[in-house]
């Protein structure tokens, strides 16, 4: 479904990425973990467009989106939750999923704004609520929603869990083994490894720009070693 291959990335002359490659399959959920600086979220840009490779070759279904725009990428089923979330805070919940909503996409999960009150019943009690009002978790929540309602065949989540209270990272994780069941394909960037293991397949560590692991999440969680390397502050 997503394949970076041999991604080289910049800001200005810093040298970001490093021959990245990595490949999510479809319905699969896939971690990408690391420090703090370590380039999740600049590999999750140059994944949807928002950062131009230098180096490499991006694959979305198919299609060679290396140096498509991120709209033209947004168009083609590729959803993209940013770090920052990035809702409207003047408007209400439903105004925002309204924002987000695109036609029914073949081969991917129709989302209403009914299905997605099922699927985060916190945002059904508010629907009229300014965005402005809401906390960080529900404001998190919102802007996932408001993403599937573009319905995407695969989507994109830069740091779901962060900065979040324990309860809300639980009800984030049943949601993504929702979207999974639902046939969604979801890549993550994560630092919290406990949260990555309730709801991912794979794992690929990135420190300093270069993937460093590759592998299943019950082999990182077997692998000592490798967590203390990567991943442990």
């Amino acid at each position: 479904m997503l394949t970076l291959e041999g991604i080289d990335a910049y800001y200005g002359r810093a040298h970001i990425l490093a021959d990245v490659s990595l490949a999510v399959a479809v319905g699969e959920v896939v971690v990408l973990l690391g420090r703090n600086g370590a380039g999740k979220s600049t590999t999750m840009k140059t994944a949807i467009g928002l950062l131009r490779a230098s180096k490499g070759r991006v694959s979305f279904a198919g299609t060679d989106v290396t140096h498509l725009p991120p709209h033209a990428i947004c168009r083609l089923g590729l959803g993209y939750v940013p770090e920052e979330r990035r809702i409207f805070t003047d408007l209400t919940v439903d105004e925002n999923l309204e924002v987000g909503r695109q036609p029914p996409r073949s081969g991917a999960p129709h989302w209403t704004p009914q299905r997605l009150y099922a699927l985060f019943p916190n945002l059904a009690e508010m629907r009229g609520r300014s965005a402005r009002a809401m906390s960080g978790g529900e404001q998190q929540m919102l802007t996932i929603a408001r993403t599937l309602m573009g319905n995407p065949s695969a989507i994109l989540l830069d740091e779901p869990s962060e900065g979040l209270a324990p309860v809300i990272v639980e009800a984030m994780a049943r949601a993504i083994g929702d979207l999974k069941r639902q046939g969604l394909t979801v890549l993550l960037s994560e630092q919290n490894l406990h949260f990555a293991a309730q709801v991912a397949d794979r794992a690929y560590i990135i420190e300093k720009g270069r993937i460093r692991y590759s592998g299943t999440m019950a082999e990182l969680q077997r692998d000592e070693q490798i967590r203390a390397a990567y991943l442990t502050v």
